[in-house]
């Protein structure tokens, strides 16, 4: 068994997700980001971590692909064409939609105050918005990649959910359609369910 450190309303509830559309057994660990117990699994308090027995690995992408690659699903293999399309795919929404949203935390609550810049944030979310609608233009089919739900899925609508949580201008058009059939999964209401 699994377990994920991290709590729902965090990068761990990417984990979360992809275990539960794997249907893998998980503990939680509800560690808050920089606290005591997440600093135990990973020293710069970013969550989320997961043990795998006396492995401890750390960053949702990492830990996603990681889980897609032992458990084979919801990636190409590696070595493919198709997985070198999905990692452009993995690295793109990494520096377009959360870099992005983590530079928008970090001036909203993450450094000290005197350290904030808010009016950077005005043009992160301009540098959302336009990114939301190069995404609609590579979607291949019900899924970013085509026909099979893989990593990248998973990371896009989390980062979307987070967009509205930051208060950034509303995704619409099919980009809000796709998104919308996703949060319907059975897996992604399960986890949803752990934070009610």
């Amino acid at each position: 068994m699994y377990t994920v450190v991290g709590a729902v309303k965090s990068r761990a509830f990417r984990v979360m997700w992809m275990l539960e559309e794997l249907g893998q057994a998980y503990d939680v660990i509800p560690a808050a980001p920089r606290s005591d117990e997440a600093k135990k699994f990973n020293p710069s308090g970013k969550v989320p971590a997961l043990l795998d027995g006396e492995e401890v690995l750390t960053d949702s992408v990492a830990i996603m692909q990681y889980l897609a690659d032992k458990h084979g699903r919801m990636t190409a293999p590696a070595g493919t064409p198709a997985r070198a399309r999905q990692d452009a795919m993995t690295l793109w929404l990494v520096d377009e939609f959360d870099a992005i949203l983590w530079a928008a935390a970090k001036h909203s609550f993450v450094f000290p105050e005197e350290q904030r810049v808010p009016q950077i944030k005005d043009s992160l979310k301009a540098e959302f918005a336009r990114a939301a609608g190069k995404l609609e233009e590579m979607i291949k089919g019900d899924f970013l990649m085509g026909d099979d739900m893989t990593v990248p899925d998973i990371l896009a609508v989390h980062c979307i959910n987070w967009s509205i949580g930051a208060g950034f201008p509303k995704v619409e058009g099919p980009v809000a359609d796709w998104a919308s059939r996703m949060r319907e999964r059975p897996a992604f209401k399960a986890v949803r369910g752990r934070d009610a």
